[in-house]
């Protein structure tokens, strides 16, 4: 018979691997091709295209995963001073507001 686990357990099992683990967890394909879209999206029509180096969008990656971590932290502790477990939208914008425009990461 297989074990069943109390609810919850195995979400709080998944949130410490996740916070002891070190790399990336958006996959670098996908990542580099939203950048080289956005890229494409903002540069000047009839520009050449812009050319990257795997390191500059791999420190696109790692800050931008910082900033989205640091911001689920915020989110979730304003969803738990308002006494809920579950983040919302409005969690996450007065996050930001709070933050500020740019929300730096210290």
């Amino acid at each position: 018979k297989k074990r069943r686990y109390k609810p919850g357990t195995l979400a709080l099992k998944e949130i410490r691997r996740y916070q002891r683990s070190t790399d990336l967890l958006v996959a670098k394909l996908p990542f580099s091709r939203l950048v080289r879209e956005v890229c494409m999206n903002v540069a000047p029509p009839g520009s050449e295209v812009t050319r990257w180096q795997s390191q500059a969008i791999q420190a696109l990656q790692e800050a931008a995963e910082a900033f989205l971590v640091h911001l689920f932290e915020d989110s979730n502790l304003c969803a738990i001073h308002a006494k809920r477990v579950t983040i919302m939208q409005k969690d996450i914008q007065l996050a930001r507001r709070i933050r500020g425009a740019w929300g730096g990461l210290g």
